[in-house]
């Protein structure tokens, strides 16, 4: 593209500055992520504060059931939230939430007079901080880069969240081998450190919005309507919908196992960390992927190694296969998230843009806290193998979701392309 100079001559129009230049990114970024390093570290807390602590996996289970309840029953009201409300201001409350929470964890280890109900309430309340927060995140970016650097913000975004997962569940596990509290100390540092930096961000994070009243009702309905109308979308979410129920039994398997081989708190984090190994690779390859795959086609392409994955990690119980299998199916989700990403940040209007993506997280995250429920009273009942078999069969049901997505993605080439690139043109 090119300009006209003074002197009348064409010149080349600068170019918007990279991301490692843009200060208000660099901000929102770090901020978030020491907000997501932070809840990384409390998924492996708890677990080991419970597992480890002498409690049964179906109290582990209570409290990651907590913990995920608020994208069941807070989704769409936060949603509406984010939209209406200045969303700067609101992360900085989710982080104030969320440092008292911690803090009070740390006052009642230290003391030694850990109480079940008092884990479930702070779990619960973090995570609905959490909600808040990411989705007031996920929807501010866009209004800190250029539209022309908006795909590459969202890659290092997705990178940045699976580096938190690959530095803290180590992290965690480490910290909970030296001290029960620490942890919990270092999630409350988290919250502290994007407290400081969110201060700091000067650009706005949404659009000048139209005063007058507003419709709760309508609102969330107007999320709902737009996820109503996107045709791919409603195929895919099913089968997003159900794996992601799934995988909290998956992921919660390696903790039963390891504490029954007598294993430590340092192993689990360490598997942890190589599935964030895994997860930053596809994040980081997402880009080259979206350039020559159609969403759709990395969509299956994920269902597909994740049928095969599965039913592997429910054969073996050695632990350097479980390494190379968690490092894998975190890769592959890692891409398509990025590519969902970006498909949403082109295609929904800002203004609601919030209570789109609540709906689209309310379908294909809700039923997760059901999962978390299941996986620990499950796991209780029966051999892990048993369990994860199970799974396996569950997996491969969704082939009937895949072959809807397929039929969609068929006909969709009939139909006129959405504002989204090429490359990820999945209407």
């Amino acid at each position: 593209m090119t300009g006209i100079s003074p002197s009348g001559a064409s010149a080349p129009v600068d170019a918007p500055p990279p991301l490692r230049r843009n200060r208000d990114f660099l901000l929102l970024w770090t901020s978030a992520g020491a907000t997501q390093f932070g809840a990384r570290i409390g998924v492996i807390a708890y677990p080991l504060l419970i597992l480890w602590g002498n409690g049964s996996a179906s109290d582990a289970g209570l409290v990651a059931f907590a913990g995920l309840l608020p994208m069941l029953v807070l989704q769409l009201p936060a949603g509406v939230m984010v939209d209406r409300w200045d969303r700067r201001r609101l992360m900085l409350i989710c982080n104030v939430v969320g440092l008292a929470a911690m803090l009070s964890v740390v006052a009642v280890v230290v003391a030694g007079s850990v109480w079940l109900p008092h884990i479930l309430a702070v779990a619960f309340v973090d995570g609905a901080a959490t909600i808040f927060y990411q989705l007031a995140e996920r929807t501010a970016v866009r209004n800190v880069v250029h539209p022309d650097r908006l795909s590459s913000a969202l890659a290092q975004n997705e990178a940045r969240g699976r580096a938190a997962g690959l530095l803290g569940q180590p992290a965690g596990g480490a910290a909970f081998s030296l001290a029960g509290w620490l942890p919990f100390g270092l999630v409350a540092g988290g919250h502290l450190l994007s407290l400081i930096n969110l201060s700091l961000v000067k650009a706005p994070f949404q659009e000048e919005r139209e005063p007058g009243e507003r419709d709760w009702k309508a609102e969330v309905k107007q999320g709902l309507s737009w996820l109503w109308g996107q045709r791919f979308l409603r195929a895919a979410i099913c089968v997003v919908a159900g794996t992601n129920l799934l995988f909290q039994i998956v992921n919660m398997a390696p903790l039963v196992v390891i504490r029954a081989q007598g294993g430590s708190a340092a192993q689990v984090g360490v598997i942890g960390l190589v599935s964030g190994l895994g997860g930053v690779a596809g994040a980081l390859s997402a880009g080259k992927l979206l350039t020559g795959f159609k969403l759709p086609n990395i969509l299956l392409g994920t269902l597909l190694s994740w049928t095969i994955l599965v039913p592997t990690v429910a054969l073996t119980t050695q632990y350097w296969a479980m390494l190379v299998l968690y490092a894998a199916m975190s890769f592959t989700g890692a891409a398509l998230n990025v590519g969902a990403g970006a498909y949403m940040a082109h295609l929904v209007p800002d203004e609601i843009h919030g209570k789109a993506m609540s709906a689209v997280m309310l379908a294909s995250w809700g039923a997760n806290s059901l999962g978390a429920l299941a996986a620990g009273f499950l796991l209780e009942a029966f051999s892990t193998t048993a369990v994860l078999l199970g799974v396996a069969a569950a997996m491969l049901t969704t082939g009937d979701c895949v072959r809807t997505a397929l039929y969609w993605v068929s006909i969709s080439r009939a139909h006129t392309r959405s504002p989204v690139a090429a490359s990820t043109d999945i209407r």
